[in-house]
């Protein structure tokens, strides 16, 4: 009862506004991404609102979670460069064979968190090679929004200078919002929306049954791991570390493992710890008293949860856009994620020639024995700092890797 009490005092403006505003954020630019990425790679409708509801019921939920247990901003979500990474290896598996990929790099996650390895993890993969591999596999994001100007220059041009004077004049809405909405009228009123196929309804997500194919586990699993541990779990972590708290980072990784196995079965590539939603909910914007701010996580959590649900209705709203919409506000979206990655792949003098290995490979979209390019950044980029960057890895000790940590956020 103690408890109850407690969340419904730190219910006010400021946490249910910063709750708000996370969830707009994490409903727009990221969803549109994975539509996109669930566009590329062929699902069908149903099989794009089942991995909608996984990600966003359970990434809901699994912020609940863990906010009621440690009254702490700690959101729940999913990796978006995951989503990008997921969607590049459809092309080249089935659903059923990324499924089994997705739950084997769960539990590679949760091994992780429950053992405790993941500090020497980091040591041998440090997180400016992660981050420079995240930087490369999603740079097409920005090129491609760049490309859609030339495409459709009033569409594209309008959401990027809608953008651009959102983040300078209006502080207190998310930029992507106006961008989007600006585009999106002009794209109806300029007849480019495919209205004739549009059947907004509840569809039941899909259950997929995993199959287990060595090569998706190869060049899914161990990039999309690496993901939700060094880069969406780091940064949530030093979010919290600088605004004073004390995070839970073994709950928060196994409760990450967790979460990725049972999207799995709904063919969601992950739900985990959320870097840019625990960023808003743990901010000064959820109000002056830290205490109350985890009831920012707890709204944020139901309208996901919710979102996930009528995922049904919102797709065909979306797939009826124009490409060229979804591809300049995803890459608009994306800016955010593309410069804190580069910031924390070369904003220190370590690994630098291994992270910027890791970048090109990235970005070359290379495709080896049928395992793509993230997986060969990694390793590319590790080799590379082995050989040239050797005293790199010796001068690691906790404190530094704590301090990448904080970095990435």
């Amino acid at each position: 009862m103690t408890e109850h009490k407690s969340l419904f005092k730190s219910l006010n403006i400021n946490t249910v506004s910063a709750g708000i505003l996370a969830a707009v954020f994490g409903c727009t630019g990221p969803a549109l991404i994975v539509m996109s990425g669930a566009e590329n790679g062929g699902l069908t409708e149903v099989e794009t609102i089942s991995w909608l509801f996984a990600i966003y019921f359970f990434g809901g939920l699994l912020g609940i979670i863990l906010s009621l247990r440690y009254r702490q901003p700690i959101a729940g979500a999913y990796a978006i460069p995951g989503a990008v990474l997921v969607a590049g290896a459809l092309s080249n598996y089935s659903l059923n064979e990324a499924a089994g990929a997705y739950l084997v790099a769960g539990v590679i996650v949760f091994i992780l968190g429950i053992s405790g390895l993941i500090s020497k993890v980091m040591h041998w993969i440090p997180v400016p090679i992660v981050m420079a591999m995240i930087a490369g596999a999603m740079i097409s994001f920005g090129t491609d929004m760049i490309l859609s100007v030339e495409e459709a220059p009033l569409i594209a041009g309008s959401a990027i200078l809608v953008y651009l004077l959102s983040s300078t004049f209006i502080k207190k809405v998310p930029p992507i919002l106006p961008a989007f909405g600006v585009a999106a009228f002009l794209a109806f009123i300029m007849n480019q929306f495919v209205m004739e196929n549009m059947e907004p309804s509840f569809i039941v997500p899909q259950l997929v049954l995993p199959v287990f194919s060595l090569d998706a586990i190869i060049s899914i699993s161990v990039p999309l791991a690496l993901l939700v541990i060094g880069a969406e779990n780091a940064q949530a972590t030093g979010v919290l570390i600088t605004q004073g708290y004390k995070p839970p980072v073994t709950a928060m990784t196994i409760l990450s493992g967790i979460g990725g196995v049972v999207t799995s079965f709904f063919g969601g590539h992950n739900a985990n710890i959320a870097g840019p939603m625990t960023a808003i909910c743990a901010s000064e914007e959820a109000g002056k008293d830290k205490q109350a701010r985890y009831a920012s996580v707890m709204v944020n959590g139901v309208l996901f949860v919710a979102f996930g649900l009528v995922a049904g209705v919102a797709v065909p709203f979306v797939t009826a856009m124009p490409g060229v919409l979804i591809g300049t506000v995803a890459g608009l979206a994306m800016i955010g994620v593309l410069l804190n990655s580069l910031q924390s792949a070369f904003s220190k003098s370590k690994f630098q020639v291994g992270s910027f290995f890791a970048l090109i490979i990235g970005m070359s979209g290379i495709s080896l024995f049928q395992i793509n390019s993230p997986f060969w950044a990694i390793i590319g980029g590790v080799i590379v700092s082995l050989l040239m960057e050797r005293k790199d890895f010796h001068t690691i000790n906790s404190e530094d890797k704590g301090t990448e940590h904080i970095k990435s956020a």
